[in-house]
């Protein structure tokens, strides 16, 4: 058996999110089907993060195992992506990998950054793209208190009820906020997250930028380790799965 790396950009707008599911188009279940029928063989994806419904990825990682080997990569991408274009999904490059490799399991970092649109007039070349916030966001204030976030921590506020996660304890090697005119993005960089922990994590520090908590509050609600606490989760299309290391 061959393994491949395959990257991966997409828009999440339409999906169920990218893993399979008994109802609904996912881009797992769609890659697989394409991919299965232009190899023709059955194919089975592994992907590096499970993004849910609406989230998109500028470079999503996953590998397939196939028995023939694939000879020409430029090929392979011309054809696959003739049938996965249509669907906004797009295979970056494809690499032959050892089969030691895992596109989950052997990841060293993920990296997600959050957009938003912080102005009075919504987004139109963006929509559903970005989260539009139309209180002006105290970026000072937002950056106080995403360096609290950073280090090795108890996640629990911040934790779906549902995520499966054996240990709510992660470490956030860095936060980074920037902002371009009316644009803010916020990287996220760690080996692993929580389930929506990036998205409750944004939805608590606009309540810092929009001074509907303070610092105080902030540090109190993360170190409560209570989700009931949490801020609402930001909406699932500012977010983009931005790169995995290995």
């Amino acid at each position: 058996m061959f393994r491949y790396q395959i990257l991966i950009e997409y828009v999440g707008t339409n999906f169920r999110g990218w893993q399979i599911q008994k109802k609904g188009k996912t881009v797992q279940g769609l890659l697989q089907d394409k991919i299965s029928k232009l190899l023709k063989e059955k194919i089975i994806i592994y992907g590096a993060g499970r993004l849910d419904v609406g989230v998109h990825a500028k470079e999503q990682s996953a590998h397939f195992d196939c028995r023939n080997k694939i000879v020409k990569f430029d090929r392979f991408l011309k054809s696959i992506n003739h049938f996965l274009n249509k669907n906004q999904i797009a295979i970056l490059k494809i690499k032959k990998r050892s089969n030691n490799f895992h596109a989950r399991f052997s990841a060293k970092m993920r990296v997600y950054n959050y957009v938003i649109i912080n102005r009075i007039s919504g987004p139109v070349l963006d929509e559903n793209r970005v989260w539009h916030i139309l209180k002006e966001l105290d970026l000072a204030l937002m950056k106080s208190a995403a360096r609290k976030l950073i280090g090795t921590k108890d996640f629990s506020t911040f934790r779906k009820s549902s995520c499966r996660a054996k240990s709510p304890i992660k470490t956030m090697k860095s936060v980074k906020i920037k902002s371009s005119k009316d644009k803010i993005e916020i990287e996220f960089k760690s080996q692993s997250f929580l389930q929506q922990q990036v998205r409750s994590m944004v939805g608590c520090l606009k309540y810092v930028g929009e001074k509907k908590w303070t610092f105080e509050k902030f540090i109190n609600v993360m170190n409560s380790k209570k989700r009931a606490l949490c801020a609402p989760p930001a909406p699932p299309q500012g977010l983009y799965l931005t790169r995995v290391i290995y």
